[in-house]
């Protein structure tokens, strides 16, 4: 598919990309926004318009958070931004570079500022057994019920840790579905870490009271919570049946269920931000990697930025704001607007970023992800689901003198899969620092090359929009060779 190419182009239709478009289009930046979803929404925000229209109840059923989505789904809908629905981004290079996918094959566009809003990922927990059917995480039962109003019809157990998996489980009481427990894994000693944030928390105490909401209302209903639980595991024969875990107290224990939700909170989707060369940063405090930037998303790549939870965990409303910082940067880089302009109109956003992530250290040391390898996973625990590499092969090769995650590529093919390491570059890195008895920042993380998502050689040797008026005039993707730790 060819056609002119935007000045912006916009990565990702979650709050941050909608409220990053609504603003520049006000400023009569020329600009449009790719998503794979059909509809914009994002994961947070997913199919909000089709359950107001056509499903209220359960409209309602999900939350004032969740329906507060509509708003701005219909302000994006207003505005003069360009919406590109079915749209996978497979490339993006630090000269605003794109290569998309979409129903008409694939193409190439360079824009002269790209912002990335890809929004976050749920951390993976591999646990024994995590690769059973009726294993999934609670993310994905929350986006079935979104999407379809799917839910459980047996009785369902969540394990981890985050805010997301109080959510996730007063939304199923509330579909009525059957919560057998919830299972923390967060040491209860973090409690006492995280008070010491509580009084910078309490500028946002609505947000947190709505948390507490959550778990009061779902332990009302008779759910226990318990805490401090190690050693997961899942267990059944052909499909899970029960969940084994380790109490507080050393003592082992098991709950029967038919489905097991996993949440060890979520963490910033960096692919992209990584394949355009961004660079990132260790984040200990929430113990991942995010790209660095600015409060406006300004990235050391001029072309580049990278706004919303993608940037580090903030929640919708701050993702939101973030966005909306971006584009007076980009009216500013682009000549739309003067610096002292610029600044006038984003304070108020800055000031609203500081109170909204506020709650942040309070949230971020409370449920602060708990170390899962002090009960290591044994050896025929699957880490790398694409290519079935389990954590006994990862240690094998660290044990062959393996430096780390990229040459274990070479020994092992994790992180080769189709999925490109998303769902297992995390682990593999954990793993790797605690064999080495290095930190995970000097462990590092994979070099993500293009094409991040699948790309058939047919659609490649297709690739249109190259030499043409708007391109980049280059094929946008790389091709390199691999190297060593």
């Amino acid at each position: 598919m060819t056609g002119r190419a935007p000045e912006l182009a916009i990565v990702g239709a979650g709050p941050a990309g909608m409220a990053a478009a609504i603003t520049a289009a006000g400023l009569g930046i020329d600009c449009t926004v790719f998503d794979e979803q059909a509809a914009p929404g994002g994961q947070i925000y997913r199919n909000v318009q089709r359950l107001a229209r056509e499903r209220p109840d359960d409209l309602t059923l999900l939350g004032p958070d969740y329906a507060a989505g509509l708003g701005l789904v219909q302000a994006f809908d207003r505005s003069n931004a360009q919406f590109r629905p079915g749209s996978s981004i497979w490339e993006i290079t630090a000269d605003g570079g794109l290569g998309l996918l979409d129903g008409t094959g694939a193409s190439a566009l360079a824009a002269e500022r790209v912002i990335i809003a890809a929004g976050a990922m749920e951390r993976p927990l591999p646990i024994p057994g995590w690769t059973l059917p009726g294993v999934m995480t609670a993310g994905a039962a929350q986006t079935l019920l979104k999407a379809s109003g799917l839910v459980p019809d047996g009785p369902v157990v969540l394990a981890g840790g985050g805010p997301l998996i109080y959510l996730v489980a007063w939304q199923l009481l509330r579909a009525g579905v059957p919560v057998s427990a919830v299972l923390l894994t967060a040491p209860r000693r973090q409690r006492l870490a995280a008070l010491a944030h509580l009084p910078m928390a309490l500028w946002e105490a609505g947000n947190l009271a709505k948390g507490l909401a959550w778990r009061k209302e779902t332990a009302r209903r008779g759910v226990p919570f318990i805490g401090g639980v190690q050693a997961l595991a899942a267990e059944g024969d052909g499909r899970v049946e029960r969940v084994r875990y380790r109490d507080a107290h050393g003592r082992d224990r098991s709950i029967d269920c038919a489905l097991l939700l996993l949440h060890d909170g979520v963490i910033p989707n960096t692919q992209l931000s990584r394949v355009a060369g961004c660079p990132h940063e260790w984040d200990a405090r929430q113990r991942c990697w995010r790209p660095t930037a600015d409060a406006f998303g300004a990235t050391p790549l001029d072309r580049i930025a990278v706004v919303g939870d993608g940037a580090g965990i903030g929640g919708a409303e701050a993702a939101a704001t973030r966005g909306r910082l971006a584009a007076f940067d980009a009216a500013r880089r682009l000549g739309r607007l003067e610096p002292v302009e610029m600044a006038r109109r984003a304070a108020p956003d800055l000031r609203r970023l500081r109170r909204q992530m506020a709650l942040r250290p309070f949230l971020d040391a409370w449920f602060r992800p708990a170390d899962w390898l002090a009960v290591p996973p044994d050896d025929d625990t699957v880490v790398c689901r694409c290519e079935e590499v389990t954590a006994g092969d990862l240690r094998r090769v660290v044990a062959m003198g393996c430096l780390g995650p990229n040459q274990a590529k070479s020994f092992t093919r994790a992180g080769m899969g189709p999925c490109q390491g998303r769902m297992c570059g995390p682990a593999v890195c954990e793993i790797f620092a605690r064999e080495q008895e290095r930190p995970v920042s000097e462990v590092g993380y994979y070099r993500i090359r293009p094409p991040v998502r699948p790309i058939t050689v047919g659609q490649a040797a297709g690739l249109s929009g190259l030499g043409e008026p708007g391109s980049s005039g280059a094929l946008p993707y790389r091709i390199e060779t691999a190297t060593s730790d």
